[in-house]
């Protein structure tokens, strides 16, 4: 009588499929995942790639403004920007996402509250123009 053995070897084959799968839809949804508020931004040829490592204000149409993801009222906005800037470098730049919509003066009020928390470096975050 024969008696089958076990395989010993591991099938590559399906383990190949599943990676390639992962990685593709990795690929596909990566770009899709900004942190951040829903913002539609100003579209500009001198948009500079925006760096994930500093502290994301987001300016919503509405007049809504959120650091990082958390909605801040305008009257605690100075205080809870220097909350966060307390637990970062020095040299931590913050980012101003504003929506294309929100009026100028509010943004530049924003603006001076966050010089006024201590920011340092900011950056102005906008989109590439579409071709």
């Amino acid at each position: 009588m024969k008696t089958k053995g076990l395989i010993s070897e591991m099938n590559m084959t399906s383990l190949a499929d599943v990676s390639i799968t992962l990685l593709v839809i990795f690929m596909i949804t990566a770009p899709m995942m900004t942190p951040g508020i829903d913002v539609n931004l100003p579209r500009t040829d001198a948009s500079l790639p925006h760096d994930e490592e500093g502290i994301t204000v987001s300016i919503k149409n509405t007049g809504d403004i959120y650091i990082d993801n958390e909605k801040v009222a305008v009257e605690d906005f100075e205080r809870v920007l220097k909350k966060n800037l307390e637990s970062k470098p020095p040299s931590i730049i913050v980012y101003l996402r504003a929506d294309e919509k929100i009026d100028y003066g509010y943004a530049i009020e924003i603006i001076g509250r966050m010089r006024k928390a201590g920011v340092r470096e900011l950056g102005l975050v906008a989109e590439i123009p579409l071709e």
